[in-house]
């Protein structure tokens, strides 16, 4: 059984060491824009348009089925693996990680669209954002109504940096105490964040909580239709069900 994992994130990294340990063959694919991962299979790096597509790739390496562990934001990859494996009639499993929840203590202010997290980012002056990539245009919007930004990224900046935007580059897992004294350093005022969910970046949203700051939370975007009996919130119920295609 040779398996094609979608990846990239820390969940399809635990996903590809247990289908390892369960004998199957797996090929593990990253965007490759940070680092690759250290696992006992092979990875490929840079998407499938190298290889003349996901549909070719699949077909020329006898992918038996396709584990989607991607970013929950990663939408374009997700709609073109779920429409790639029904065409072909390949198992497709889709792992989606549960996002954050409010807590009491928190303050959020949970926005829609680009243009509802400009409107409530205005009323701030010393942002933190951690949303990942931003356009030229967006950034530049982000800082003509602060004071001074910190942009966090783990790939260097594809935009470039106005006067009062603080480049900062970093790859979680992320500590709590790290993320409460990086706050109070830059005396943040308002956090930016994806609804990502998972431990490795939660604690900036505890960091959050603990000094009282709001959280900007952009929603998760509308995912792409698939059978549901092939989405899962479980790492566990996902690797059992991908191992049932061994027997």
């Amino acid at each position: 059984m040779k398996i094609l994992i979608l990846g990239g994130t820390a969940d399809a990294r635990k996903i590809a060491v247990k289908l390892i340990k369960a004998q199957s063959t797996i090929i593990y694919s990253v965007a490759g824009l940070v680092r690759l991962p250290n696992l006992d299979c092979k990875v490929i790096s840079g998407g499938f348009r190298q290889y003349g597509g996901l549909a070719d790739y699949i077909v020329d390496e006898s992918i038996d089925a396709v584990v989607d562990a991607t970013h929950p934001y990663a939408i374009k990859m997700t709609a073109t693996a779920a429409e790639v494996c029904e065409r072909s009639a390949l198992p497709y499993f889709r792992y989606t990680r549960p996002p954050w929840r409010v807590k009491p203590e928190d303050e959020w202010i949970n926005v829609e669209n680009w243009a509802m997290l400009i409107e409530k980012c205005a009323a701030f002056d010393n942002p933190l954002l951690t949303t990942g990539q931003l356009s030229q245009e967006q950034l530049d919007e982000i800082a003509h109504n602060s004071a001074k930004v910190a942009y966090r990224t783990a790939a260097p900046s594809q935009a470039s940096l106005t006067d009062n935007v603080n480049w900062l580059k970093a790859l979680g897992p992320f500590a709590f105490e790290d993320e409460l004294a990086l706050m109070q350093r830059l005396k943040t005022d308002v956090l930016v964040t994806k609804n990502a969910g998972g431990e490795a970046t939660y604690a900036k949203i505890v960091a959050a909580r603990e000094l009282r700051i709001p959280v900007i939370m952009c929603s998760r975007p509308m995912a792409y239709e698939v059978n549901k009996e092939n989405d899962y919130t479980s790492l566990s119920l996902l690797v059992d069900a991908v191992k049932t295609l061994n027997r």
